[in-house]
């Protein structure tokens, strides 16, 4: 295979998983950035290994800088899923010390005791006992 085709194959690798990346961060209002994921790094990283001039293969460094690369990505993917577990760990703690508590809105139009707490993706949010709701990413005043 002549470097030229191997070159565009990898540019398409990169620009479908790009794509793919785009797309589903765009209909995800949980993800923050337009990043290539850990299986898409291992894509790319599949990709040029098949597309590689046999005749001159790749050099043994960039091999090992590679493969330790990977091994990173690996290692911040499982970071942020166990940072992940702790913040919900952290908020529902937070939630339970709530209940029962006497707070009011930070603009002052809602206070009363809480009678549960609802922690989502988009922050947690006080049920209070006359029915009022209060969010808790906003800030509120505990008496």
């Amino acid at each position: 295979m002549s470097t030229t085709s191997a070159v565009n194959a990898i540019t398409s690798a990169v620009n479908s998983q790009a794509a793919s990346a785009t797309s589903a961060s765009s209909t995800s209002a949980a993800s923050a950035t337009n990043s290539l994921s850990y299986d898409d790094f291992l894509t790319l990283l599949m990709t040029e290994l098949q597309h590689q001039d046999p005749t001159q293969p790749m050099d043994p460094t960039q091999m090992v800088t590679q493969l330790a690369t990977v091994s990173q990505v690996g290692q911040a993917v499982q970071t942020n899923k166990n940072l992940s577990q702790m913040l919900i760990s952290n908020s529902l703690a937070q939630a339970e010390i709530m209940v029962g508590q006497t707070i009011t809105s930070t603009d002052g139009k809602s206070s009363g005791t809480v009678t549960s707490v609802n922690v989502s993706s988009s922050g947690a949010t006080a049920t209070l006992s006359n029915g009022d709701t209060v969010p808790l990413s906003t800030g509120a005043t505990v008496q």
